[in-house]
């Protein structure tokens, strides 16, 4: 996971370093096309969204390693503090994204839930750390790197939907099997890290998700008639 996530976040985030995106949308690279002729205002939210997002996705696997946390505690903190606020740009410029994405009202629903729940995750984890709850910061950070890691499952899923429509020999040039491929990774690309990270998490015995904060108790009143 580490490797990985190093890997998408040098390489494919780097890649947008090395040219405008003009110049990166006339060798076909990443999704310069999709954002080369868009507002300059969105143009700055896709870069600090590759920026934020690979920056995350970089520091995200070694906030997990106990070393780091039982030996240098003071490291831990502020590389938390730096994961948060990336995830809070990358989550804000994302959902800014979401209504100029190229997969339609697909894409729209799941890059925005993908941006709200990456930045609702983080900021429980936030909390819960705020009020030394040790234990739901854990499963809340554990939540909050499963949408992170969302950037490595998005290409994985583009390679594996492309490899199924060749083995399936579609006639469809490259292009259009990537089109096909990227209209379904916009909630394939994070519902299951989701299941993934929530079946971790109760391994781990660590606080699950409630959907109530309270029981209802029934309560059935004594009844005025006196018993046989």
């Amino acid at each position: 996971m580490t490797l990985v996530s190093l890997v998408v976040a040098g390489y494919f985030a780097g890649q947008y370093a090395t040219g405008t995106l003009q110049s990166l949308s006339a060798r076909q690279i990443g999704l310069a096309a999709s954002y080369a002729q868009r507002p300059p205002l969105i143009q700055i939210a896709f870069y600090v969204h590759i920026v934020s997002a690979g920056l995350a996705l970089a520091i995200g696997p070694f906030q997990f390693v106990r070393a780091v946390r039982r030996r240098r505690p003071g490291a831990h903190r502020w590389l938390g503090r730096l994961y948060l606020a990336s995830v809070g740009s990358a989550a804000t410029a994302g959902f800014v994204m979401a209504f100029f994405n190229t997969a339609g009202m697909v894409g729209f629903f799941g890059f925005g839930a993908l941006a709200l729940l990456w930045a609702w995750t983080s900021y429980r984890g936030y909390r819960a750390i705020r009020e030394g709850d040790f234990a739901s910061h854990r499963a809340w950070m554990i939540r909050s790197f499963a949408l992170t890691f969302a950037a490595p499952t998005l290409r994985l899923w583009l390679g594996l939907l492309i490899g199924v429509q060749t083995l399936a020999g579609s006639q469809a040039d490259g292009q259009q099997m990537l089109d096909n491929a990227y209209a379904s990774v916009p909630f394939l690309c994070w519902l299951p890290n989701i299941v993934v990270a929530e079946l971790m998490i109760r391994r781990r015995d660590l606080p699950g998700l409630r959907f109530s904060t309270s029981t209802v108790q029934q309560q059935t009143a004594p009844s005025s008639e006196p018993s046989p």
